[in-house]
């Protein structure tokens, strides 16, 4: 009898101590820290291009706003304004200016501290760019070309047909007049654009915009040759830059043909020089 007794206590002790250690191991489980994915950046989305040290990629991972839309008020399109200071004023849906984007990519470019933002392009000279919907911008004598476009903090433009606007105003009573055609196809240059200094210089962002026409493998691209080596890209969407030196660095962006012959436009070849800096 005593030794069924000491028997039966013995198995009970065993499964005491089985549960015992298996909810020490559930507690100890439970107590683990959950280490949480962490963003590097834009994620690339198709291939990555690389030559003579530089890497080039495409990125589509930001915020998306595609109710948001744009229009350009005044000055009105086609219409005739004094030369000098000239007002300009948008109505503006579904899109908060100065709102910081939230998206991790902002952690891993040049990223405008103001927020959101319209860049407006007058003559595809590099843009400005505006935190409120009326402002003032000095116009010279001649037709102008404008385009403006919502832009993420971090300056990616938002590329959804009702996103931007483009016109084309005179101002003053210019001799000559321009023969820009509104519906042929366009490319503006958009970003990279002036200086960058420590870590913004690991990420350069590539941005343009299109108008009247689309990206293919067999159809128009858009050619951009940094510092002479030359990249195609069929896809219209923001770039990431990454390998760049310091020091003064030359950006040209073409809108080619699928033969590489430059469509017909004025501002469809454009070269523009950035600054790269130690911190």
């Amino acid at each position: 009898m005593k030794k069924i007794y000491f028997s039966l206590a013995a198995a009970l002790m065993l499964g005491i101590s089985a549960c015992d250690t298996a909810r020490q191991s559930q507690e100890a489980e439970s107590q683990t820290p959950i280490v949480s994915s962490t963003t590097t950046g834009p994620t690339p989305a198709g291939a990555v291009m690389s030559k003579n040290g530089l890497r080039v990629y495409a990125f589509d991972d930001s915020q998306q706003y595609p109710e948001s839309a744009l229009r350009l008020n005044t000055p009105p399109a086609g219409g005739l304004v004094e030369a000098g200071p000239v007002e300009f004023n948008y109505s503006l849906s579904n899109y908060q200016l100065t709102r910081m984007t939230p998206h991790s990519n902002a952690e891993h470019m040049a990223n405008s501290q103001q927020g959101q933002h319209i860049h407006n392009i007058v003559d595809n000279e590099p843009y400005t760019a505006h935190y409120e919907t009326t402002f003032t911008k000095d116009l010279t004598e001649g037709d102008h070309v404008i385009l403006s476009f919502l832009s993420r903090s971090y300056h990616e433009s938002l590329k959804h047909k009702g996103a931007y606007d483009l016109r084309v105003v005179t101002a003053g009573k210019p001799a000559e007049r321009s023969t820009f055609d509104v519906k042929a196809p366009h490319m503006f240059y958009s970003r990279p654009k002036g200086e960058y200094v420590g870590k913004d210089t690991e990420k350069i962002m590539l941005d343009f915009y299109l108008v009247n026409t689309e990206l293919s493998t067999t159809g128009n691209k858009v050619r951009a040759t940094v510092n002479g080596t030359e990249f195609m890209l069929d896809r219209w969407l923001p770039y990431i830059i990454e390998g760049l030196p310091m020091g003064e660095v030359t950006i040209k962006l073409e809108l080619v043909d699928n033969n590489g012959t430059v469509v017909p436009g004025p501002y469809n070849s454009v070269e523009r020089k950035i600054t790269l800096k130690e911190a």
